[in-house]
């Protein structure tokens, strides 16, 4: 089996193992949605149970996760009983909004970490390696939650930003531009919380990776043969140093993604972080499960699209395929 078709196969079992913990995990935990609804008087039992088994869950477990498989292979995640609508709309509409809040926190992590990195380790014991490497350690020992709450602290009090939901009160009455505007400023603190504890971590795997390079026999004896430093860096430490650091790259949306739902909550961005928050404390089933598995398709797609570009650049790993084969 080819290096990609091991990949896949993975990635499904990952999905299927995700998908079993949850139904697992949800059935072990306390109370339903329906506990409030028994304490209200005016709520008969016998309407509780028609809820109960209009909803499936008044089944077995393995039969519901069976028939919820077997509906999740249609794309078909179940019934929201908060809302009362099919799960997988529900999800997806707030999914796009956490896709771009993620893609826009991986791209310029990346833009930053990579150079700012590679510049730090070229100049190893500089000023600006050493200002680099304290602000990191500060940054990756603080928790992210205490960063957050501590950036939307400063935005509410010096108003620099724009604070909760993804739009303003008046959004249908601006203009083309001013929407644009309007969205980004929305955007732009919880952006900024994730790129600044995302990138405090990529810098240093970078860094600590190009270091490694430059260290390497084989550059040390370009360096004794006379070559220049920009060609010496771009072209025999950086094509190298590369691997590690695309490697990362799956781990890397992994992290924002994770850290993306928390910071949801705290900034009020309305992704799926809120969203799973809320039918967690509900007791909403089935779309407590769907949100998971969006978190952990995304999570899996990313390592995915990592591994990709790890085969499609490195000749070592293609051969180990065709080795494999």
């Amino acid at each position: 089996m080819s290096y990609i078709g091991r990949r896949l196969v993975r990635a499904v079992l990952l999905l299927l193992g995700v998908s079993a913990l949850c139904f697992l995990f949800t059935e072990m935990a306390p109370g339903t949605f329906f506990d409030e609804m028994r304490l209200n008087p005016q709520i008969s039992p016998e309407t509780i149970s028609a809820l109960r088994s209009a909803y499936g869950l008044d089944k077995p477990l393995l039969v519901r996760y069976g028939r919820w498989m077997k509906s999740a292979l249609h794309a078909d995640l179940g019934y929201s009983i908060a809302y009362n609508v099919p799960v997988a709309p529900l999800l997806w509409s707030r999914a796009k909004n956490t896709l771009l809040l993620t893609t826009t926190a991986l791209l310029l992590t990346w833009l930053i970490s990579v150079p700012l990195g590679v510049w730090t380790a070229n100049r190893r014991g500089g000023l600006l390696d050493k200002t680099v490497t304290l602000a990191t350690s500060f940054l990756v020992s603080v928790p992210e939650l205490v960063i957050a709450v501590a950036l939307l602290a400063i935005a509410v009090r010096w108003r620099i930003l724009r604070v909760g939901g993804m739009m303003s009160s008046d959004f249908e009455g601006l203009s083309t531009w001013a929407k644009l505007q309007d969205v980004l400023l929305h955007l732009a603190l919880p952006a900024f919380i994730l790129v600044l504890c995302e990138t405090s971590v990529i810098v240093r795997h970078v860094r600590a990776s190009v270091l490694e390079v430059l260290g390497a026999p084989y550059v040390q004896a370009a360096r004794g043969f006379g070559t220049g430093p920009a060609r010496l860096l771009f072209r025999h430490v950086l094509p190298v140093a590369a691997n590690p650091a695309i490697s990362l790259l799956g781990f890397s949306l992994a992290g924002l993604l994770s850290g993306s739902l928390m910071v949801e909550v705290v900034c009020g961005w309305p992704g799926l972080g809120p969203l799973i928050l809320e039918a967690t404390l509900s007791r909403d089933l089935y779309l407590v499960i769907g949100g998971i598995m969006f978190s952990a398709l995304f999570m899996i797609g990313g390592n995915l699209i990592a591994d990709m570009m790890l085969f499609a650049l490195d000749p070592r790993i293609r051969r180990e395929g065709l080795d494999a084969h």
